[in-house]
């Protein structure tokens, strides 16, 4: 709300800055909004009834939802379409209206190429959900300094310290794909990882690393490779494994998105899938149902993620302290057609 036509007095942003929090929790608190704690209510209240600020009759406008916003790296990815179900459903039930923007970044997470800060901070947006890879400093500043309330969403790198967000259990899923080859009996096992800088793969490979330490396993340091998270990136790095004295008999790749490059790189060797090598995947994208053979692949509930993460939003834009800074969610095993006992002549 902004002040009234004509009035000289304050405006709401003036008020938020002097009671030390954003426009819209004073917004909030000047349209009665119950989802303020009392504390922020009391100091906001202190700040209009000081300053003389001139409320509007409730009368004049309609009072609007609460909105927060969604930004993603891209809205064509299949984890964007899965995160923004799990945040729509979870925000229906909070009676929040979602605004959904892309912000592709160059390089790691550097200055969005969209101008999304300036858009959600004109909508007035009561906080923001983040599946990005990272943010910049100067965006995470940028966002301290306005006090608006975010949470990121499955992040590749740590947040800086305080910063709240919501993962998979990359660690639990890696351990458990690499357990599943050694159960089918595969003892030469190589990995393929996305981003070799980023926490999220290295928990996928340090729970590859674990399994195979757990059943006794060299891990050759060649068997560890990184393709970028693409399938190009994955042909290149499945094509190297395959041409060393002794490939392996089985690889879990850390993306579904790169396992058609390892297909390519297995059928252009003459190598069937899974007759001569077994693969399995990580995130259980709907690729990984039509790719033929179908993938057996670790299930990252991305969907559950976005609600908790919105969940946690709403504590933060309430004034409530999150029950947790960093949220990991279980994963699951999905065992499909690509993965099968390796021929004895391959051992």
């Amino acid at each position: 709300m902004a002040r009234s036509s004509g009035s000289t007095g304050p405006t709401l942003a003036v008020v938020a800055r002097e009671a030390g929090v954003s426009v819209p929790t004073a917004s909030k608190v000047v349209n009665g909004r119950e989802d303020v704690a009392p504390e922020t209510r009391r100091r906001v209240t202190e700040v209009l009834d000081r300053l003389g600020y001139i409320r509007r009759p409730r009368c004049e406008t309609p009072k609007p939802a609460a909105m927060v916003d969604l930004v993603v790296h891209s809205l064509d990815s299949a984890w964007s379409g899965a995160v923004l179900h799990g945040a729509a459903e979870a925000a229906h039930e909070a009676g929040l209206e979602v605004v959904v923007s892309a912000a592709a970044t160059r390089g790691r997470g550097g200055p969005s190429e969209h101008g999304w800060p300036d858009k959600l901070y004109a909508r007035g947006s009561s906080g923001v959900l983040f599946h990005l890879t990272e943010l910049a400093p100067a965006q995470y500043s940028w966002l301290d300094e306005r006090r608006i309330p975010f949470v990121m969403i499955d992040p590749a790198h740590d947040p800086p310290p305080g910063v709240p967000s919501v993962a998979a259990a990359n660690w639990q899923g890696g351990m458990a794909a690499t357990e599943h080859l050694i159960a089918l009996g595969h003892r030469r096992i190589a990995v393929i990882g996305g981003l070799g800088r980023a926490v999220r793969d290295g928990g996928r490979v340090a729970g590859y690393r674990s399994a195979m330490a757990a059943a006794a396993l060299p891990v050759p340091s060649a068997y560890v490779r990184y393709g970028d998270i693409t399938e190009a990136g994955a042909r290149h790095r499945m094509a190297e494994l395959l041409d060393l004295p002794e490939p392996p008999t089985a690889v879990f790749v850390c993306s579904d998105q790169m396992v058609p490059g390892v297909y390519q790189a297995a059928g252009e060797r003459g190598l069937r899938v899974p007759r001569d090598i077994s693969v399995v995947g990580f995130d259980d994208l709907p690729q990984a149902r039509w790719i033929t053979p179908a993938l057996t692949t670790v299930r990252q509930p991305l969907s559950e993620m976005a609600a908790a993460a919105l969940r946690t939003l709403l504590r933060l834009m309430t004034g409530e302290t999150p029950e947790a800074i960093r949220t990991e969610l279980s994963t699951r095993l999905m065992v499909r057609s690509s993965t099968a006992p390796p021929l004895r002549a391959l051992l």
